[in-house]
């Protein structure tokens, strides 16, 4: 299976997180860390269920990572995410020091490339677009109900 595949294959998996997240009222946005090739952990965004400005989806699926692993470096997985990280999830990427991040939609308002380019760790490798049009719709139509 090539690399490609492989992202599309966990992105499907941060997919169903995202569909999940639109279930329960949350933003969808899901997210899978995967490590040496195993679904390590899965989230999606808990920010209206916790009432927790932080419970993104990515902090989530890097604390559940790092509870699975025993060890707060993440430093031979990777990351799926279904839209780009926030700043504040760039810097909590950048801080367990994940190998790789893979995300779907570009996120032109809070994504962290506008903000903060510079807040992952330097070894971290990043790979976007990945399911791009899905990932963005299905956030485009959770705020289409909203309005």
């Amino acid at each position: 299976m090539t690399q490609q595949e492989q992202d599309i294959r966990f992105m499907k998996m941060a997919f169903d997180e995202a569909r999940a997240a639109a279930s329960e009222g949350e933003i969808p946005v899901g997210a899978v860390v995967v490590c040496k090739g195993m679904v390590i952990a899965r989230a999606h965004n808990l920010t209206e269920t916790l009432t927790d400005v932080t419970a993104h989806a990515e902090m989530q699926a890097i604390t559940a990572a790092a509870s699975y692993l025993g060890g707060k470096y993440l430093d031979q997985c990777t990351l799926y995410v279904t839209l780009e990280p926030c700043t504040m999830c760039a810097g909590a990427i950048g801080w367990s020091q994940l190998q790789r991040l893979v995300y779907g939609a570009s996120d032109e308002k809070r994504g962290y490339t506008l903000y903060a380019p510079k807040a992952l760790h330097p070894k971290t490798e990043v790979t976007s677009g990945i399911m791009a049009d899905e990932c963005a719709e299905i956030v485009q139509e959770f705020f289409r109900k909203k309005r």
